[in-house]
């Protein structure tokens, strides 16, 4: 009986020894495997930190490009504005000026009659005689008649001419002897035109 006793407590401890040896090969047969991949996930973070720390260095890079590239173009924005408005302002002086002086040269151009009128008056003071007077005011006539042909006025005289509604406006009709029936027979006020358009249409009086 005792023998059978010490047996069966002998047996335990053998499967405990084996139990354990079992538990370290289980361990041995695990451990480095995950201990390896342990290794290797460091390593890959070693390894991809460089990588987005250059990521980010370019795209701090690439956000510094588009701020220098928005500054120049909000640069050039200004400076077409400011061009825009200097050319508006110019060009609203310009218009200006050309109403105020747009008859400079036509008064420039009158300068010379009213001087010519000027003597004839002072002419006449002193006593000059009729043929004095004439002689000037022919003069100052054709001083006259002279700038405004300059300006592109031209005169509008249609004796002996056919009557022209667009140019003459009839007075009255009469009945001439050797004058064609509507025909000129004599213009009481010269007509007068610029530059093609009708400005004063001649009056006329036209044989019937």
């Amino acid at each position: 009986m005792s023998g059978k006793k010490k047996q069966s407590e002998e047996i335990p401890e053998k499967q405990q020894n084996q139990g354990e040896q079992n538990m370290d090969a289980v361990d041995e047969t695990l451990m480095p495997p995950y201990q390896n991949n342990v290794v290797i996930t460091e390593e890959q973070t070693a390894a991809e930190e460089p990588g987005a720390e250059n990521k980010i260095e370019l795209l701090m890079q690439e956000l510094e490009e588009q701020k220098r590239i928005a500054a120049e173009n909000l640069d050039k924005a200004l400076r077409v504005q400011a061009e825009l408005e200097n050319m508006r302002k110019r060009t609203a002086r310009d218009i200006e000026n050309a109403h105020k002086y747009s008859l400079e040269r036509f008064v420039t151009d009158l300068l010379p009659v009213i001087d010519s009128m000027e003597l004839g008056l002072s002419a006449s003071e002193n006593g000059a005689d009729v043929a004095s007077l004439k002689e000037g005011m022919d003069l100052t006539f054709k001083i006259f008649t002279a700038s405004l042909e300059k300006f592109g006025a031209k005169v509008i005289n249609p004796q002996d001419e056919k009557f022209n509604p667009e140019l003459h406006q009839a007075v009255t009709v009469l009945e001439a002897e050797g004058v064609a029936s509507g025909h000129v027979i004599s213009v009481m006020q010269k007509g007068y035109e610029l530059n093609g358009r009708l400005v004063r249409p001649a009056m006329v009086v036209v044989a019937k």
